[in-house]
């Protein structure tokens, strides 16, 4: 798995603080960003995070570039609906010999592993002889059609695709470019880095995190799952118990940047 900050709002801790101070002031804009010194918008930003005012987070964006995960945690990721998506066509990229993701708990029992990566060789001959299948039907009717036979094929092989990847697993490797603002950014790692989070989202999010402190530290000082966020897990009777483990955690991971 590999996420990179691929670019978000410049100077996003200043926007933020210059769009709360309009809210309570006659001041003009350019007058209220003279006045901002990067102690005052420090300050300003991580009361507005303490408090929970999250509405003028919604002006600074953050964009990531992720790869190396499965269509299985894709899936999840785009469940996030307030945020903009760009993921890996399996339409119109041929999946020949596609790459997949193998989970922990599969790798970490040989037996798992090696019936696991047998199932994806046969994925993979299956996909392969179902697009050859469906390619040699496109074709023959394209060039019954009056096209040249190389063009067709091409075309066909294109058109195979669009069917071919029914057959795909949810471990298929995918990639995404993916955007969201900060206050999007807070509620996807309050349910992702979440301990009960599926592991290979609640690491993607936990990269996220680390990147977005990096560039905001005082916006993201409190971020994290529920429990860093509010002091509290909301699960009930099915909280993992380890507040004060993943609070550490969360503070270690902020550390790193």
């Amino acid at each position: 798995m590999k996420v990179i900050l691929i670019s978000h709002t410049p100077d996003p801790e200043r926007v933020i603080a210059t769009a709360a101070k309009l809210c309570y002031s006659s001041s003009d804009i350019t007058s209220l960003r003279d006045g901002l010194t990067d102690d005052k918008v420090a300050d300003f930003v991580e009361m507005l995070a303490s408090i929970g005012h999250e509405s003028v987070m919604e002006h600074v964006s953050f964009t990531f570039g992720i790869e190396g995960i499965s269509r299985a945690c894709s899936h999840q990721l785009v469940r996030h609906r307030i945020a903009s998506y760009s993921q890996k066509s399996q339409r119109y990229v041929n999946e020949n010999g596609f790459e997949f993701i193998t989970p922990p708990e599969i790798e970490s029992v040989p037996e798992a592993k090696a019936f696991f990566e047998e199932e994806m060789q046969r994925i993979t001959e299956s996909y392969d002889k179902l697009a050859d299948i469906l390619t040699e039907k496109h074709k023959e009717r394209f060039v019954s059609e009056g096209m040249d036979e190389k063009a067709a094929a091409s075309k066909a092989r294109k058109l195979a695709n669009e069917d071919a990847r029914f057959i795909l697993p949810n471990a298929c490797e995918t990639k995404i470019v993916v955007t969201m603002n900060v206050r999007s950014l807070f509620n996807f790692f309050k349910h992702r880095c979440c301990n009960r989070a599926q592991w290979e989202i609640r690491a993607v999010a936990d990269e996220m995190l680390r990147l977005c402190y990096s560039a905001a530290p005082n916006v993201f000082k409190n971020a994290g799952p529920s429990c860093v966020m509010t002091g509290r897990c909301p699960e009930g009777k099915m909280t993992c118990g380890k507040i004060a483990e993943i609070k550490d955690k969360y503070k270690e991971l902020k550390n790193e940047r």
